[in-house]
């Protein structure tokens, strides 16, 4: 049986982990499955193919209430709340005053303008500090409320529509980015939950926001799905690099821009130079300064890294030129269990960002060559209907 120190938190699913045979780790001051018997690879795999159950009731869940709390919201960071309709899903970035990345979150228009919210789901491990700074900021303009009493599940991969279609019909017709209040039917129990069609994977799939009294009968229900097995930390980990997406605390931080992180996409038209509501948020004439100089004016910039022989390439590992010098690190890398390939994501000098660069990896004191490549390193199959 699994232990864990007295000082972390447990999920509502704590128990069924254990009984599912998971081995628990600390993660973000929760005790969470890193694996399940079956291992790393064969739940990767097996999210690719079919449908994987991951638990993310770690992560920090809160509504913004108010008539004005898409205004609000907005600033804080450079993406466009304002115009987003009602029931459709927005990445966004937390900022603080040098530009710098607080966090990465999601949030969805639940009808703020008509007695509504704005959800807005945070990283775990930043989840206290966000809250905190949320509150600080636009706790004037709107009302900003936690919602410890909600859990949070993601079912992912190509099959994840046709097992919670059983639980719920009508749910398919969600596609990437939305999303809506449903009840799922779990046997004798009707569970309601709040469903977007999104994850963190790459693959098709939902998360689904659940009371959390109710999320052990949710998740047995689906796991009583053929297509589903459960899968942990680890299998997840693999997964979003695959897909070439940033993990908070690796690949972006407080000391990254998003034009750093090549996050330029996630920085709506309107909220640019050009734009209607041009800055106005923590960091802009930083920001604004470097799209418009593009990599004249950063030290650095994220690149996806392919090695060009079997040997990982793991976080912190030193990059070089072909001429000994340093010219970056490593902030995600393993190997890939789609691709079987390592592969890695990490931060070097804008020289050396052009695809097709060769450079090396320095891992126990000897060159690995590397070539920088586009990602995502596996296609991403969102439904977009």
């Amino acid at each position: 049986m699994a232990t864990t120190p007295d000082n972390l938190l447990k999920v509502p699913l704590n128990d069924l982990h254990v009984a599912l045979g998971a081995r628990m780790v600390p993660f973000a001051g929760y005790s969470m499955p890193v694996q399940y018997p079956a291992g790393l690879m064969a739940e990767h795999k097996h999210t690719r193919t079919a449908a994987g159950l991951f638990d993310v009731s770690h992560m920090g869940q809160l509504r913004l209430v108010g008539p004005d709390a898409a205004a609000a919201l907005e600033s804080l960071m450079p993406v466009d709340v304002i115009d987003l309709p009602v029931g459709k899903q927005r990445y966004g970035l937390l900022l603080n005053d040098e530009g710098g990345i607080i966090d990465d979150l999601m949030f969805v228009n639940r009808d703020y303008a008509h007695g509504g919210d704005i959800f807005v789901i945070v990283n775990g491990a930043c989840k206290v500090g966000d809250i905190a700074h949320i509150q600080a900021q636009i706790g004037m303009r709107c009302q900003v409320i936690p919602m410890p009493e909600m859990a949070l599940l993601a079912l992912q991969g190509p099959q994840a529509v046709t097992a919670l279609q059983r639980l719920c019909p009508g749910i398919e017709k969600l596609v990437f980015m939305t999303g809506g209040q449903f009840d799922l039917a779990c046997g004798s129990d009707t569970v309601p939950c709040f469903v977007t069609r999104s994850g963190y994977t790459g693959e098709d799939g939902f998360e689904i926001s659940v009371p959390a009294a109710q999320t052990e009968t949710l998740a047995q229900a689906l796991l009583a799905q053929p297509e589903v097995k459960p899968v942990g930390l680890g299998a997840r980990n693999s997964l979003r690099l695959e897909a070439g997406l940033c993990l908070y605390g690796n690949d972006i931080d407080s000391s990254t821009t998003p034009v750093e992180a090549g996050l330029n996409w996630a920085l709506q038209k309107v909220r640019r130079a050009d734009g209607a509501r041009a800055g106005g948020f923590p960091g802009a004439t930083k920001i604004l300064a470097q799209l418009a100089a593009g990599t004249g004016a950063i030290a650095r910039k994220r690149v996806g890294l392919v090695a060009l022989e079997r040997i990982p390439v793991r976080d912190h590992t030193e990059l070089q030129d072909l001429d000994g010098q340093r010219i970056g690190e490593v902030t995600s890398g393993l190997l890939g269990p789609t691709i079987d390939k390592p592969v890695a994501m990490g931060y070097v000098a804008p020289e050396f960002a052009a695809l097709g660069t060769k450079i090396n990896a320095i891992v126990r004191g000897k060159p690995v060559p590397m070539e920088v490549v586009a990602m995502p390193f596996v296609p991403t199959r969102y439904y977009r209907g």
